[in-house]
């Protein structure tokens, strides 16, 4: 793929925005709910504080990754690829630049949470080497579904 992968800057938020919304609303509507008006107002702080990695065909934003450093873990949060490249290959590329960030900084453990009610995504993070580790309420409370709870050490 011939992608740039880059931390997402200022000028960036609206598309950034834009892209997890028109991505997540299905997710989001299959759980019972609505994107709040706000849902996405912390991502001016994510990108400011270089937790925002975007992929770029272009100058278009075609993907999305949000990551969180806990101690000697990266939480991989919200991957969002925009809807009519979903199926292409950009969220596999999105996970391994994720990787090889982790290991440049020297974290050797990636976490994640998906819907349990989603197998297929499930199914996904199982095939790019994710192991589930528990199932539970989601840590945000805004609704009961379970979620898959997985890790993956980024060395394997």
């Amino acid at each position: 793929m011939s992608f740039k992968f880059e931390l997402a800057a200022p000028p960036d938020e609206a598309s950034v925005e834009r892209l997890m919304r028109a991505a997540f609303t299905p997710q989001v509507r299959a759980y019972g709910r609505e994107l709040e008006p706000d849902a996405h107002a912390w991502i001016p702080a994510a990108i400011e504080t270089g937790r925002i990695h975007v992929a770029r065909d272009g100058e278009a934003i075609v993907g999305v990754i949000v990551t969180t450093q806990k101690d000697s873990a990266l939480m991989i949060d919200q991957p969002a690829v925009e809807p009519s490249r979903q199926r292409a290959g950009i969220r596999s590329w999105l996970l391994a630049r994720i990787e090889e960030t982790a290991r440049s900084i020297g974290v050797r453990l990636l976490s994640l949470y998906t819907g349990e009610m989603f197998p297929h995504l499930v199914r996904f993070y199982e095939r790019h080497g994710f192991r589930i580790v528990r199932r539970g309420p989601p840590p945000h409370g805004k609704d009961a579904h379970t979620r898959v709870f997985m890790e993956k050490r980024s060395d394997s």
